[in-house]
């Protein structure tokens, strides 16, 4: 048995941390590295020791081998977790490890291989009777024009090499298969350095379903009942949960079986994950073995009781498992969602921002796994995941209801995040009823946004205005005789007007001798047919305003609301979550000038890639460039034809959100 005494996590943010609590109950010193962005993050700060890593980018940090066992040594460390993500899955670095006399914490490098290749997985798989889909491989140099002409549709085509949802394309018309695996191979190429692509009936209406295994080097095997990772958006998961709606008590066995079948083909040693994908008839096949930890393992761990990190330490030191699969029960129901900093209403395109208040509710109970604090920067260079929050509960109905609350008590402010579109999927009919599959958000018309009542908008307003006219006064320089709002002459009631999407309310106030205050919402909405306006008139009163929480009366009812603003934005905390609103200008002011035919970056990042030049022909669709930011990239597509006039950027130039990166002019017109 090797003890690990000093581990050193190779890692950052949410898992960072997480590995860190498990490895400190095991009395192990944890040791972490940083790049000069993360230098004030949690993980870096709440480690016993930590090294920065020299540059910038994650090439020259989190994945930069030389560095990562050079850390090691200067630690003393004695043993290396990978996190998820990263290096958590290259051989290389696992046999980096290994050699430099260190324990590492995964499966063997040899494991990694043979699953890391989807093709040669699948085949082993299938040696090992473990069900899989009828599978055609084409090479970077196979010919696409000599396809089989009875390949059954749709099919999905996938990169031997890839993870994440990158590289994958759905085809549902036979005639846009030719260019679609062109497209897949030349992305596969430049993702993963390998443009070996494969297709296989893509089934639809499916369920993903993925089994936790451990495994031991003494030969005991367990598999840990299922994850169900259904619901997702550009192909990877954003709420999942344990156990599955889908499965029964035989299918639940089935699949458990073929598992630890598959680790059992494999050699496993350690945690992973064999993923399935199961049709509604109860099929299931092979898609893919994980050989990592999960992000979703929490929701294992909340219903069987188990410390999957532990267990992952424990089977690294050489420990056999303390368990058999008799010992191994499930215990109400879990449920994981995501918390991204991305827009959905923009197709989910990565955020950035520094969170000015990140708060998760003390209550209801749940479990929040973040990597973030407040005042931490949300940049492009890393992950866009700000936190994973898990809600345990004796039936998947209040799981589900309880982990809405908690999300629409967070209060997350500075960042845009996916926190509406996970509360409206939480409680959609479909997903409480258990029928919710891959492509729930498109086919079950999931609102990507919540759209707030005018009622909610009218309590945000009042809380918003009545903080900022008791700020204004508690500033205000006045003779302390007077009362407040005492003038000279008569001026029209104070105002303060607020944009809410393509709405505008505007709220006007009077303070009355009794310490009311007498309010008229002007609710202005702009529609096809022109502007709509419409007054409410209210009674407001303040109880109490202490440490960002207002305590107020609107109407008769007494409400409670955390408010906060930085510039123009005030968030306000009503029951369905919280409400952004732009404080709007007194005055006009100027407008960002319009470049005739100019392409902007729908977010700050990276170019990735150019394929335009001035002077070029596109037509509509084209892809004139990628822009990365938080490992998702964004194709820049012409919206007509036309001739490329100006290219403003090269590859490799950092950009923000909005320039303008090439100019498309009419047909034939030359580059100016």
């Amino acid at each position: 048995m090797k003890s690990i005494r000093r581990l050193l996590i190779v890692n950052r943010g949410e898992i960072a941390r997480r590995i860190a609590r498990s490895a400190r109950s095991t009395g192990a010193v944890v040791i972490a590295v940083y790049a000069p962005s993360d230098a004030t993050a949690p993980f870096v700060r709440e480690a016993d020791l930590a090294i920065a890593l020299r540059g910038s980018t994650a090439a020259e940090t989190y994945l930069d081998i030389p560095q990562l066992l050079a850390a090691a040594q200067a630690t003393d460390a004695d043993a290396v977790h990978p996190g998820y993500g990263f290096l958590s899955e290259r051989s290389t670095f696992a046999r980096a490890v290994i050699d430099a006399g260190l324990t590492w914490v995964g499966p063997p490098p040899a494991v990694i291989d043979m699953m890391g290749d989807k093709l040669s997985a699948k085949a082993l798989m299938a040696a090992a009777g473990v069900p899989v889909l009828p599978t055609l491989q084409l090479g970077i140099s196979d010919d696409l024009t000599n396809l089989p002409a009875d390949l059954p549709l749709p099919l999905i085509v996938k990169p031997s090499a890839g993870g994440g949802g990158k590289g994958m394309h759905i085809v549902n018309d036979s005639r846009e298969l030719t260019g679609t695996l062109a497209t897949a191979r030349r992305e596969a190429a430049a993702y993963f350095g390998d443009g070996t692509v494969f297709v296989e009936p893509y089934v639809p209406d499916a369920r993903h379903v993925e089994i936790q295994v451990l495994a031991d080097e003494h030969g005991h095997v367990v598999h840990c009942f299922e994850r169900d990772c259904s619901i997702q958006r550009r192909h990877q998961k954003v709420i999942e949960e344990a156990p599955s709606p889908a499965l029964d008590e035989t299918l639940r066995r089935s699949m458990g079986a073929a598992a630890v079948a598959a680790a059992i083909a494999t050699g496993y040693r350690g945690a992973g994950t064999v993923e399935f994908v199961v049709d509604g008839q109860g099929e299931f096949w092979f898609l893919e073995v994980n050989t990592r930890l999960q992000v979703e393992h929490a929701v294992t761990e909340a219903v069987t009781g188990l410390d999957l990190v532990r267990e992952q330490l424990h089977i690294a030191s050489g420990l056999p498992l303390s368990f058999g699969q008799d010992q191994l029960a499930i215990e109400g129901h879990a449920i994981e969602a995501r918390v991204y900093a991305e827009d959905p209403a923009a197709g989910f395109l990565p955020a950035t921002g520094t969170l000015y208040e990140w708060s998760p509710p003390i209550e209801p109970a749940a479990r929040w796994d973040s990597g973030v604090e407040t005042g931490s920067i949300v940049g492009p260079e890393w992950d866009p995941m700000l936190a994973k929050v898990i809600a345990h509960a004796p039936t998947r109905t209040e799981a589900a209801l309880r982990l809405a609350l908690a999300l629409k008590r967070l209060r997350v402010r500075g960042v845009n995040t996916n926190r509406d579109f996970l509360v409206e999927a939480l409680g959609h009919p479909e997903f409480l009823a258990g029928r919710a599959t891959t492509n729930f958000t498109e086919r079950d018309d999931v609102r990507l946004a919540r759209v707030p009542t005018v009622d909610d908008v009218i309590v945000a307003a009042t809380a918003a205005t009545l903080v900022g006219q008791v700020t204004r006064h508690g500033e205000m320089r006045r003779l302390g005789s007077l009362p407040s709002r005492w003038h000279t002459g008569v001026l029209p009631s104070p105002s303060t007007a607020f944009a809410i999407g393509d709405r505008r309310v505007t709220a006007s106030y009077e303070l009355r001798r009794d310490g009311d205050y007498d309010f008229c919402f002007t609710w202005d909405t702009d529609t096809p047919e022109g502007k709509t306006s419409e007054s409410i008139p209210g009674v407001a009163r303040i109880h109490g305003w202490s440490a960002g929480l207002l305590d107020f009366e609107l109407n008769g009812k007494r409400i409670a609301t955390y408010v906060a603003t930085n510039h123009d934005t005030w968030w306000v905390q009503t029951e369905q979550g919280d409400i952004a609103l732009i404080e709007l200008p007194r005055l006009p002011t100027s407008e960002v000038a319009e470049v005739p035919g100019g392409l902007r970056s729908p977010m700050p990042g990276t170019v990735l890639a150019v394929f335009a030049a001035p002077g070029h022909a596109v037509s509509a669709g084209a892809v004139l460039m990628i822009v990365e930011a938080m490992k998702m990239e964004h194709r820049i597509v012409a919206p007509a034809s036309g001739t490329v006039t100006e290219v403003k950027v090269a590859v490799g130039d950092q950009v923000e959100a909005g320039t303008v990166l090439a100019v498309i002019g009419e047909p034939g017109r030359p580059p100016s």
